[in-house]
């Protein structure tokens, strides 16, 4: 490992030598380039990732001046990949100049994958909001290359965060949008149920219950075979429950439910705060009698 360094240290002073000596531009940065790339290799072998990541960043610069911005733009990929092990702020930051130079050269297909990937950075550090932004931006670019599958999973983690931070309306909107445009395509019609639950559940947690039987008579306009579902079932037991104030039974539909079809995290998470809504009310309730 201490040899691997050692070379790439050796490699980098000679592309910086490189740099600095007089000769014919064009192949003065194309031989820094090739010695660059050489030290990046040989400190990825070392596993020195923050010093990887620093010399393609100068790979990048390099191919820049040569205007190989294809290159450059993948440098800079290669350095947020290493940046990654070490340094979320640093590969974040690399992202995003690899996806302006992608954009730049109408290469959208690959700066939809980096949003992607800086959206799910900002996922592993819990910065929800942020998560969100990148997301949008991937789902937007996989939508206008007709990368539809790509465009859904971004969409779907957008209703999800959405949710977690309480901005139900929009991860309703986004849930039900899937679900229409999944009716309409024989692989994904089997997850229109899932999509309409996760919309349903959200309308439970903004507690309007005119809002939520409106929202499950749509549903069964939009796909008449949900109300034989047990999805359905559970979001109309749910309302009852919701509109009855009923604590025991609101419950017993979600254990019901769960003890066929074991509910995630996410929903476990919105669901309770339905039912502490609940809970809350039946203690103001107590409190005034």
């Amino acid at each position: 490992m201490g040899d691997q360094i050692a070379r790439a240290e050796e490699f980098e002073k000679k592309a910086e030598k490189k740099l600095g000596s007089w000769g014919f531009l064009g192949s003065k940065y194309e031989d820094a380039a090739d010695l660059f790339d050489k030290a990046a290799n040989a400190f990825k072998l070392a596993k020195s990732w923050d010093q990887a990541g620093a010399v393609y960043v100068k790979l990048a610069n390099c191919h820049l001046k040569l205007d190989s911005k294809h290159e450059a733009a993948n440098a800079y990929a290669d350095a947020a990949h290493c940046y990654k092990k070490t340094n979320t702020k640093e590969s974040i930051s690399c992202l995003e100049q690899s996806v302006n130079i992608f954009l730049d050269i109408g290469r959208l297909n690959m700066s939809a994958r980096y949003y992607k990937e800086i959206a799910e950075l900002y996922e592993q550090e819990q910065n929800l909001e942020q998560s969100i932004v990148y997301y949008e931006k991937a789902a937007d670019l996989f939508q206008s290359e007709e990368v539809t599958t790509s465009a859904n999973q971004c969409k779907q983690k957008i209703a999800q965060f959405a949710a977690q931070i309480e901005q139900y309306p929009k991860a309703i909107e986004i849930y039900e949008e899937i679900a229409r445009h999944s009716l309409n395509n024989n692989l994904l019609k089997y997850g229109v149920k899932g999509h309409l639950l996760n919309a349903g559940i959200c309308q439970l947690c903004k507690g309007d219950v005119v809002a939520i039987s409106n929202a499950l008579e749509r549903y069964q306009e939009l796909d008449p075979t949900f109300s034989g579902t047990r999805e359905y079932k559970l979001l109309a037991d749910l309302a009852t429950a919701v509109d009855e104030e009923d604590l025991v039974k609101f419950t017993d539909a979600v254990k019901e439910f769960d003890s066929m079809t074991q509910l995630d995290a996410w929903k476990t998470t919105l669901l309770l705060r339905v039912k502490e809504t609940l809970k809350a009310k039946e203690l103001e309730e107590d409190d005034l009698t």
